[in-house]
């Protein structure tokens, strides 16, 4: 489903401007990856998408509907938002309950429900804990739960805040299969991060904010040698791409481009999981 924005300021009731003339457009089926420090604008700039916070002057068109014409109740089924913290989105006594709780309230019902809900906890592993209460877990496992209850709504745009934090390597990659399970199925995923090593593995698109502004927008090939742009936003590209640009030959931002890029130039002993070592990723 495409999002568009056009000339989107947001000030809270503080004072404080969050955004400032903010417009983009991404298309249905994008995979697109927010970026910034703290502050930077990206999150109240998602949360602009499914109606949680409304502009103060300009407007956000969802599937080509101003969303300001829609009710949040609409909004919430076609985009699904899992909160940064997932103790502001817990509240049921199960882990099985929470995560049913959205598409119950889309409408789901006896097999149709219970097939969402089985396939987002099967698909982040969390089907042995489905009696569990969620507050018995740990706070990674917590936020899993907050996802697989977003992923079960099966909206057609899912946005992810922070998905990876708190994460082992385990989580992030459960988290990573379930978001190309989506992205095969034409679902727009977004999502706000610091992870950029994560964003470099998974995302197409990459939106660098600061200041309450866009200041790069595109590729992972090319945002992420635009050292003046991150240095300015106070992001750091992944450790492989300045592996990359001290060879100064092909760019490459993930391992696995690094082993494609450099394997004609390595001794055959060389693995994917020694480059691993050396980019410190």
């Amino acid at each position: 489903m495409p999002i568009e924005v056009r000339q989107v300021s947001y000030a809270y009731a503080s004072g404080v401007r969050a955004l400032a003339d903010v417009s983009l457009r991404i298309g249905d089926g994008e995979r697109v990856a927010f970026v910034g420090q703290n502050g930077s604008g990206k999150t109240t700039l998602v949360k602009q998408f499914n109606g949680l916070l409304r502009p103060t002057s300009g407007s956000v068109w969802l599937g080509g509907a101003d969303i300001a014409t829609q009710r949040i109740s609409d909004l919430a089924r076609q985009v699904g938002f899992a909160f940064q913290n997932p103790d502001d989105q817990i509240f049921r006594n199960s882990v099985e309950s929470e995560v049913a709780f959205g598409p119950f309230n889309l409408g789901l019902r006896g097999a149709s429900l219970q097939a969402a809900v089985d396939e987002a906890l099967g698909a982040l592993e969390l089907a042995r804990w489905r009696d569990e209460h969620p507050y018995t877990l740990s706070y990674a496992a917590r936020k899993l739960v907050c996802i697989a209850g977003v992923a079960a709504m099966q909206t057609p745009v899912l946005v992810l805040d922070e998905p990876t934090t708190g994460q082992d390597r385990l989580g992030v990659e459960r988290i990573e299969h379930l978001l190309a399970a989506r992205s095969e199925r034409g679902t727009t995923v977004l999502v706000v991060t610091h992870d950029m090593a994560f964003v470099a593995r998974n995302f197409d698109r990459v939106i660098v904010m600061s200041a309450a502004q866009i200041h790069a927008d595109g590729a992972p090939s090319e945002v992420f040698w635009r050292d003046e742009v991150l240095s300015g936003a106070g992001l750091e590209p992944p450790p492989v791409v300045r592996l990359s640009q001290r060879l100064g030959g092909p760019r490459f931002w993930t391992v696995s481009g690094a082993a494609s890029a450099l394997q004609p130039r390595l001794p055959d002993r060389t693995s994917k999981s020694t480059l691993s070592e050396e980019a410190g990723t």
